[in-house]
């Protein structure tokens, strides 16, 4: 019982941490990488599908991409995915491939980006504590109901409490990484 809880914790928080790291991929660094236009969002026939789903993602150098539409007509849809996004790009076209390339970032920028990245971190921390505070919740209902004793209920909560803190230090860690990258001139 509170094992499950101990664990049900764990993996939370572990899910909150790489939801954090998916986020931070978003942010654009001074480097190419696909996962800058990965999630975004293209009018395909109507509906809204993935870029990935509809064209292919590819690095050519450090500073650009190149996206390749599988049907020609769809050239347009990206173009329009990319300029609307808010990645504050400008594609170029030439025939049916798109290149994006990636300028490098100012200082006033990188700074912005590390207000982002320092921002994400501390909602990703928020999520962890109110994990932790769920858990806590059903420790004390256990408690209440005379399933665990005192003692019991004392040392889950420190325990919780470690994997809380180590979650924690996680999202720090992913933090300091992504600024760091950012901050690489």
């Amino acid at each position: 019982m509170l094992n499950d809880i101990k664990k049900d914790t764990q993996t939370r928080m572990a899910k909150s941490v790489e939801a954090l790291r998916h986020t931070l991929v978003k942010v654009r660094t001074g480097r190419a990488s696909t996962a800058l236009v990965e999630h975004l969002k293209v009018n395909y026939y109507g509906s809204d599908m993935p870029l990935s789903q509809v064209a292919s993602v590819s690095v050519s150098d450090a500073r650009s991409l190149v996206i390749t539409p599988w049907e020609k007509q769809m050239v347009g849809a990206v173009e329009k995915a990319i300029l609307a996004s808010d990645l504050g790009l400008t594609p170029n076209t030439a025939g049916t491939t798109i290149r994006l390339n990636l300028p490098a970032l100012t200082e006033e920028r990188r700074k912005e980006l590390s207000k982002v990245v320092h921002g994400e971190g501390e909602d990703s921390k928020v999520a962890i504590r109110n994990i932790r505070r769920d858990a806590n919740q059903q420790i004390k209902e256990l408690l209440k109901e005379k399933l665990i004793s005192e003692d019991d209920e004392r040392r889950t909560e420190d325990e919780i409490q470690k994997i809380t803190d180590a979650a924690i230090k996680d999202v720090d860690e992913v933090v300091k990484a992504k600024e760091q990258e950012l901050m690489a001139v």
